[in-house]
């Protein structure tokens, strides 16, 4: 098989491969497609094979779209199993990858019933799933309850197992009664079925008793691909529910963990390699704990290091075609070419003949699948010719440097070359090399070395030549060079650079810092260019930083040659950050840092900073220091007076004369030692509350103080006269309040007490003794003459006479509703010295029970005889329907409908009238028995009159109306009809 420069031709290139199929079994399609298709040219034929037989494509059951297999009426007995197809044309023949045609299906539940469960409430439970037989085991879970589509949301107490379908009850309550039912899908068939139902049925239990956590849903050791996402599942049974905690032993969880609300769940999203390692469940409540562990294994599948591309190389030449995959296991590689098996491992052809082109497949496998890469070897034979590449017509070289003029013909054989400078042959010498890939080199260039060159190339089917002329130039020098510089930070700075040049050509200058090229244009702030001068490259390094300190390149470049200059520029600042902070001898109030000394940025550091950091505040403070100054030489210190059992972190900062440094990285927290408290609590007091009760009170310390685990503080009291005290515990940190409890206490009796802190190094100071008083007893007498006087259909009003004890601060009312409850009772506290209450805010016509007791600190006494008491029917609902308001003289006459009460509501006995300026709330009430009144006109604005009937039960609705002392068009009528009135009433008197 030949292949020639000037063919256009290719092999055959997938473009579309066959994948793994699923066909389900009650599919009423009735037919399955794989699909092929290369490109290639000219254009490829296809055939098929299956389990490594060729397919017969005349049969009825095959047929053929472009390169794709249709499978008329798929048989599971005849068509299950691996397919693959060969694309092919002249150049060869490539095998696409392996797919298997498999046969879905997802039977129905057995149609028996399903035994009733009875389960204790409080106890935990499983309902089996137990699907039926299916393929493939992609299955997803769900349960119904009682009907369709009434699914079961999964919670902390309730877990459907994605894995065996069951479904986890952590302990069973009353609500869960119901009918179960599996409900079982297929996405690969897209088919559901769902079991028969289950009848749940809780048994009652006066008292569910608590049970252990214990574990029943377990993962096990799992193998996983790099790159997929794993599932792992944890539930427990247990009363109460147990709490659900997730960790990878001795190693942080991977970043892409999810774990699912009910906790059941850990997701690891994108599994990567190095999230292998062993995994653990943790569950727990009150009663106990239980913990599953498993390992997960990460593998991966085939991925390509290097692989082989269409190459063309010269005959009789040697090859090596590198192929190399990663993955877990590592893969091994074989070779097919023109779809036929022909190499295992590396590949190496020598003395390649036509017989080596053609169609080359390298395949990596391993036991999780196989990548394929596919390649065209073209094998060229021709006679050397530089139509492709012509040699250069005109070459540029500078006097003194060195110039490689390249020959590359194009030639297969690999040809060789010669040269020639006019008539004259050239041979390697000290100045003259001809290379072995036909370039021709020469070093230290004279004037001389111009001219014209020739290369000849020649193999074994022909030889060519092609020439190309060779002109000299001045050489590019550096006439004033960079200097050395050393400056401040926040200082500028100039580097000097200046070149000579072939006026022939153009001269730029670059710039470099360190080995990299400055960016004028991005760092324009701190670096710029003088565009003033010519023939010269000088840089302005502005505001320099301490990051601007090192190697400056100038560089003066032509098209031909370049020359270069450095210099060194040194920044002075204030201290780099120091480094390699540690944290020694940890005590309650002091600790040991040491670190290492950072950069001085050529001024010598005069001392060091130790700064804290606590929970207490986010800004970092200087700390006292052991010796007080730490001078510059030094890298240990102790940071002094700490808090003891405070978590701190650290960082150190550098001093010299130039300013403050950077801090060095903060340090890990630590915890300093604990110590007895040395604060005794303050604001200590009390007193009062309920009967027999002394309630001693104290401000609590602040975080800072507590200086040690287990802080609490300790109450300590005895009668005033007393001589033994009493001594309690109080273990909760937050609090500030402890109250005693004794039947036998004497009320109003005067106690000392004090309190003092103490934590697990010891106890703190007592504070100062306070005296307070136990509470007094609660009143013994119930107020008498208790009376009620309904004040309307929302408000009534009670009065009572005083109890003569001296210790009532306050008088509670009770009031309920007939139809409510008793204990539903509203409650009103008046001062002691009030005789009477309004109760508002009541129903319409309700009847009421009111009591009335007496009350301090201790609680409230007996309460007085009950007393009944009906409100007032509701007042009319219906407004007043203005029927006019007319102007006559200075006043105003509003007229209104009168309002007739339901008979719910309390009959009306007259009308409230309101009449204020428009936009205030206040004015003047008048009131009537009447359907109309007089008010007066308007001196100034707008004035609004509103009506509203009043009954025993209240005022009604309101209804409005707005005058104005302006006549408006309507009025002007009405005085011009009352003087026509009146002179036509005058007329008709003369005439009589």
């Amino acid at each position: 098989m030949k292949a020639w420069l000037e063919d256009k031709g290719f092999g055959p290139i997938f473009e579309e491969q066959p994948i793994n199929t699923i066909y389900p079994e009650e599919s009423l399609e009735g037919k399955v497609s794989l699909n092929c298709r290369a490109r290639a040219s000219p254009f490829p034929v296809y055939k098929w094979r299956m389990n490594n037989g060729d397919i017969d494509l005349t049969s009825d059951r095959y047929s053929m779209v472009g390169g794709n297999l249709v499978i008329n009426n798929p048989d599971k007995q005849k068509d299950a199993g691996i397919y693959y197809c060969l694309a092919s044309n002249n150049y060869g023949m490539v095998r696409s990858t392996e797919a298997t045609l498999s046969f879905g299906y997802l039977d129905p539940f057995p149609p028996e019933e399903r035994p009733e469960v009875r389960v204790k409430e409080g106890k935990g439970m499983v309902l089996l799933c137990d699907p039926p037989y299916h393929f493939p085991d992609d299955l997803s879970y769900r349960w119904l309850l009682n009907e369709f589509p009434v699914f079961i949301t999964m919670d902390k107490r309730r877990f459907v197992s994605q894995t065996n379908g069951n479904l986890y009850i952590a302990n069973v309550e009353s609500s869960d009664k119901g009918n179960y039912s599996c409900f079982v899908s297929s996405p690969s068939i897209t088919k559901s079925v769902f079991s028969k139902f289950i009848p749940l049925i809780p048994i009652p239990e006066r008292t569910t008793k608590p049970y252990p956590a214990d574990i029943v849903v377990q993962f096990k050791d799992i193998y996983a691909l790099m790159g997929q996402n794993v599932t792992l599942e944890c539930f427990a049974l247990g009363n109460p529910v147990p709490d659900i905690r997730w960790r990878k032993v001795l190693e942080p969880m991977p970043s892409t963990a999810e774990i699912s609300t009910s906790g059941a769940v850990l997701k690891i999203f994108n599994i990567q390699l190095e999230d292998e390692g062993l995994y653990e469940c943790e569950a727990e409540n009150i009663r106990g704990k239980d913990k599953h562990q498993a390992r997960i294994y990460v593998q991966a599948f085939p991925e390509w290091v290097e692989h082989i591309n269409d190459t063309e190389v010269d005959i009789g030449s040697d090859l090596y075609w590198p192929c190399v995959a990663t993955g877990k296991p590592i893969p091994t590689i074989r070779w097919l070419k023109n779809g036929y098996a022909y190499h295992k491992g590396e590949l190496r052809l020598y003395d390649v003949t036509f017989d080596n082109a053609g169609m080359y497949q390298c395949i990596a496998e391993n036991t999780h699948g196989a990548i394929y890469a596919n390649a065209e070897l073209k094998i060229l034979a021709l006679a050397p010719t530089f139509e492709m590449n012509p040699m250069k017509k005109k070459i540029l070289a500078a006097k003194g440097g060195r110039v490689i003029i390249e020959c590359k013909p194009k030639a297969a054989p690999k040809p060789k070359f010669s040269w020639s400078k006019g008539t004259e042959w050239l041979v390697n010498g000290s100045r003259i090399l001809i290379w072995e890939d036909g370039s021709l080199e020469i070093n230290n260039i004279t004037r001389n070395d111009g001219g014209v060159y020739t290369c000849f190339a020649e193999n074994n089917r022909g030889k060519a030549n092609s020439t190309g002329t060779l002109v000299i130039t001045d050489p590019t020098r550096i006439i004033l060079a960079p200097i050395n510089a050393d400056i401040t930070v926040g200082e500028n700075a100039t580097m000097q650079c200046a070149a000579s040049f072939d006026p022939a050509l153009d001269l730029t200058f670059v710039w470099s810092f360190n080995g990299y090229v400055i960016d004028f244009n991005r760092e324009n702030i701190h670096y710029q260019r003088n565009f003033m001068l010519d023939s010269n490259g000088e840089l302005l390094i502005r505001n320099a930083q301490l990051k601007h300190a090192g190697r400056y390149t100038c560089t003066a470049q032509t098209i031909v040659d370049n020359s270069s200059a450095s210099a060194d520029l040194v920044v002075r600042g204030p201290p780099g950050p120091p480094g390699g902070l540690r944290i020694e001898d940890i005590r309650a109030t002091s600790v040991g840092l040491t670190w290492s000394r950072g950069s001085d940025n050529h001024s010598p550091i005069s001392k060091y900073t130790i700064q804290t950091k606590t929970i207490l505040s986010d800004d970092w403070k200087d700390a006292k220091t052991d010796p007080p100054i730490i001078e510059g030489n030094m890298e240990a210190a102790r940071a002094v007076d700490l808090i003891p059992w405070m978590e701190y972190e650290f960082r150190v900062v550098a001093t010299n004369t130039l300013g403050i440094g950077e801090p060095s990285i903060p340090s890990n927290k630590i915890r300093t030692d604990g110590a007895a408290p040395n604060v005794a609590p303050s604001d200590v007091g009390g007193g009062g509350g309920s009967n027999r009760e002394l309630t001693i009170t104290w401000a609590p310390l602040s975080r800072e103080y507590h200086y040690g685990n287990n802080f609490g503080y300790i109450v300590a009291f005895k009668p005033f006269d007393g001589e033994e005290w009493k001594k309690v515990t109080v273990t909760n940190p937050d609090t500030g309040r402890y109250v005693h409890k004794d039947e036998t206490m004497t009320p109003s009796t005067a106690f000392q007490v004090k309190v003092k802190a103490f934590n697990n190094k010891g106890d703190g100071p007592y504070s100062l003794i306070a005296v307070i008083n136990s509470a007094q007893d609660a009143p013994s007498e119930a107020p008498t003459e208790v009376g009620v006087k309904v004040l309307s259909s929302s408000e009534i009003s009670v009065h009572w006479k005083h109890v003569l004890e001296k210790i009532v601060e306050t008088y509670q009312i009770r009031y309920w509703a007939a139809h409510d409850r008793e204990e539903a009772a509203h409650r009103v506290q008046v001062s002691s010295q009030e005789y009477s209450a309004r109760l508002e805010n009541l129903l319409p016509d309700t009847q009421y029970f009111v009591e009335v007791g007496a009350c301090n600190s201790a609680g409230c006494g007996p309460p007085s005889d009950v007393i009944e008491t009906f409100t007032k029917k509701a007042p009319p609902s219906k407004p007043p329907r203005i029927i006019s308001s007319v102007r006559s003289g200075s006043h105003y006459i509003i007229t209104w409908d009168h309002v007739v009460a339901l008979s719910n509501e309390s009959t009306v006995t007259g009308y409230k009238v309101l009449y204020r300026p428009d936009g205030q709330y206040d004015g003047k009430l008048y009131s009537t028995h009447k359907h109309s009144i007089q008010v007066p006109i308007p001196r100034d604005g707008e004035y609004v009159v509103e009506v509203r009937a009043h009954s025993e039960g209240g005022d009604g609705v309101v209804s409005q109306v707005k005058i104005s002392g302006k006549l408006n068009n309507l009025g002007l009528l009405y005085m011009a009809w009352i003087i026509l009135r009146y002179v036509l009433s005058i007329l008709d008197k003369r005439g009589n």
